[in-house]
């Protein structure tokens, strides 16, 4: 969501293909972001220098991995969530690894705990945002539920992301289906798009565009006072301005949130599994934990990391997101994203 480490592919030609490459290779979406010295602290320890290739929104980033696993980009992928676990996990994206620290994981976000193809890393909760300024300005109370938003004075206001091809897009999709049921949520789907719910690509157009809440979409002049984000995007607001406001412009509609957890796995085809593995190990340090948040703007999830204060001031974890076992959303999601698609964008 913010900050980034510039960086491409290999191109010293030091990758080797007995796994003693000096060079380990991050695929990842384009949110990924660390702290330059939290890196070269990792290079120095390891010995490994880090490259980050970033592809995309999560969805098509996964997406391309899965494509390309007989020949993967690099060796560890970062960013795969709970809406599309399954899907890499299907197609033998990762092969198996316990990452050290791993007991140190909070258990409610542990997952494939027989195998160990995936290593937790953050977590965070998909959420409607609201633009303060509109809401006071029309005196009119920003929405605060699921139902809220197909109400007759939020008409127009609403933009989300494509669910076949965007994370929060996804993820919102699962959080109403979640809410209403396999028998319900089409039918609120009808009436947020017959309340003129807009619908694009990912989320940096939905956000820093379409959006009249952030510092981008003012400055695009973005027109909906609401839009599908993070919980933790008001700290972004207030973090980034200048100068900072005592309060952020914008907040959060508690009764729309989704939890989403984000993973990283050892590619199954890696040229350098022994960097992999001491990448994954390090993901899970309390160093990294602790550097996270302020740079990708996500939970940590091992116990004892660091939450900033600005995190719980202006970002706090929803108290009661919807959740969705991952055998559902495994066995489901297609069929969703396929009914949505039909219902929603024709």
């Amino acid at each position: 969501m913010a900050g980034t480490l510039a960086a491409c592919g290999s191109s010293d030609g030091s990758q080797g293909s007995g796994g003693d490459s000096k060079t380990v290779t991050l695929v990842s979406h384009d949110s990924w972001a660390a702290s330059k010295d939290v890196i070269a602290a990792f290079e120095k320890q390891s010995g490994y220098k880090v490259d980050v290739l970033k592809d995309g929104d999560a969805g098509q980033a996964v997406n391309k991995a899965i494509l390309t696993k007989d020949n993967p980009q690099g060796d560890v992928f970062f960013g795969v969530d709970n809406t599309l676990l399954s899907r890499a996990l299907d197609n033998g994206l990762f092969q198996s690894y316990e990452a050290k620290g791993s007991d140190l994981i909070l258990p409610e976000y542990r997952v494939d705990q027989d195998k160990h193809r995936v290593t937790p890393v953050d977590t965070g909760d998909i959420c409607v945002n609201y633009d303060k300024k509109y809401f006071a300005d029309h005196k009119l109370e920003p929405p605060r539920s699921f139902d809220d938003l197909v109400k007759p004075q939020y008409k127009n206001l609403l933009v989300t992301e494509n669910a076949s091809a965007s994370s929060p897009g996804l993820g919102f999709l699962l959080g109403t289906a979640a809410k209403y049921g396999d028998d319900g949520w089409e039918g609120y789907w009808k009436k947020l798009k017959a309340n003129g719910v807009k619908v694009v690509d990912g989320w940096e157009q939905a956000y820093n565009v379409e959006f009249s809440g952030s510092s981008s979409g003012k400055k695009a002049k973005g027109d909906r006072p609401l839009v599908v984000s993070y919980a933790s995007s008001p700290p972004a607001e207030v973090l980034y301005a200048d100068p900072k406001p005592t309060s952020a412009p914008t907040g959060v509609a508690e009764g729309t949130c989704f939890r989403q957890v984000e993973y990283a796995g050892l590619l199954s085809n890696a040229k350098n599994t022994k960097g992999g593995k001491a990448l994954l190990d390090f993901l899970l340090t309390k160093e990294f934990q602790d550097d996270m948040p302020m740079n990708m703007f996500v939970y940590p999830v091992r116990e004892g990391a660091q939450v900033p204060p600005e995190f719980v001031k202006y970002g706090p974890q929803a108290k009661d997101p919807e959740t969705m076992d991952p055998a559902k959303i495994a066995d489901h999601r297609d069929q969703w994203v396929k009914s949505w698609t039909s219902l929603v964008l024709k």
